[in-house]
């Protein structure tokens, strides 16, 4: 489910699953989409997506979740404009203390929240025929999960049996994750309807456990430094070399538009993928196994449960190499 409409599986090509558009850090208490001007918006961010766009990309998961800055109509403007298949969110943002979940997330149960969730999918997002594409929570990268924090995860669990829609969490630490995995297993809901975000803040063997499971494993943070474009390629490495790469997803959590900030701020492109990272991969061989770049970009997708269905074969030069 795009912000235009549904498309069928095999329509959303090469993707980029964790970025942003637009991001609105004051607080649930004070977001609004009166703080900035969308046609200002549209104007800074437009060549950026074409820019990727050049690349190949024809999907993006634009991950702002609900008072945190999501404009679904914004995301719909850009969509028509670019021609790319953008997939916007439902969901809570609990990390950083709690400071985007809305007044209402205290007092209601995880029944009631996801009742919420439910029916953004069902009717569309705040009063527009645009429905959300998989849900996005957040937690803190703690030791034990908080109880506002094992509330999110719980209707998460509760709407996606509901709805089909993957869960992407952005979560950081190796025991979060796991904790959510296994929270998740309690109501039913497979770890292949998770996508573990932010992993490369995790450890190497949480990983490993995480994608044996089943879990979604995605290094998102793929920026064009030295440091950075390493220890992608290592975590790469490391679940290629455990069997496990077709779990793994990579993307930039790049962008935005930060409202807020004189003109939005600085935008980082969304290509580190293609102009660093992937011409590394090629070299380290370790990886690539002689396919092609192209072939590779598709974000090691053998099987990706997305949105409610599987995408098949979307990088079938992956097959069998690992």
């Amino acid at each position: 489910m795009t912000v235009t409409g549904s498309i069928d599986a095999s329509q959303m090509g090469i993707s980029l699953t964790h970025e942003h558009i637009l991001v609105d850090f004051i607080g649930a208490d004070k977001v609004d989409p009166n703080r900035y001007n969308r046609q200002e918006v549209v104007e800074k961010v437009l060549p950026f997506l074409m820019e990727t766009k050049a690349y190949g990309v024809k999907t993006l998961m634009e991950c702002t979740p609900a008072y945190l800055g999501r404009d679904p109509i914004l995301l719909r403007t850009l969509s028509q404009k670019t021609a790319l298949q953008i997939i916007t969110n439902t969901g809570y943002y609990g990390a950083t203390n709690n400071k985007f979940v809305p007044g209402h997330a205290f007092e209601e149960t995880a029944e009631q929240l996801s009742e919420r969730w439910i029916k953004e999918w069902r009717d569309g997002i705040e009063q527009t025929s645009i429905r959300p594409g998989f849900i996005k929570i957040s937690v803190d990268a703690d030791d034990k999960l908080s109880q506002m924090h094992k509330k999110i995860v719980t209707a998460a669990a509760m709407t996606h049996l509901h709805t089909g829609l993957t869960i992407v969490s952005h979560t950081g630490s190796g025991k979060a994750a796991l904790e959510q995995i296994d929270l998740l297993e309690q109501y039913g809901v497979s770890p292949k309807a998770f996508i573990w975000v932010h992993a490369q803040s995790g450890e190497p063997s949480s990983h490993v456990v995480a994608a044996k499971k089943g879990a979604w494993i995605s290094f998102d943070n793929v920026i064009p430094e030295p440091r950075s474009i390493e220890e992608n390629v290592k975590h790469i490495s490391n679940l290629k070399n455990k069997g496990l790469l077709h779990t793994v997803l990579i993307s930039h959590d790049a962008g935005w538009y930060s409202v807020g900030e004189l003109n939005g701020g600085t935008i980082r492109p969304y290509t580190a993928i293609f102009t660093h990272l992937l011409s590394a991969i090629t070299a380290a061989r370790s990886i690539a196994n002689g396919c092609s770049i192209l072939s590779y970009v598709s974000f090691l997708f053998e099987k990706f449960y997305c949105l409610g269905y599987i995408v098949k074969d979307l990088c079938s030069c992956l097959r069998n190499k690992h």
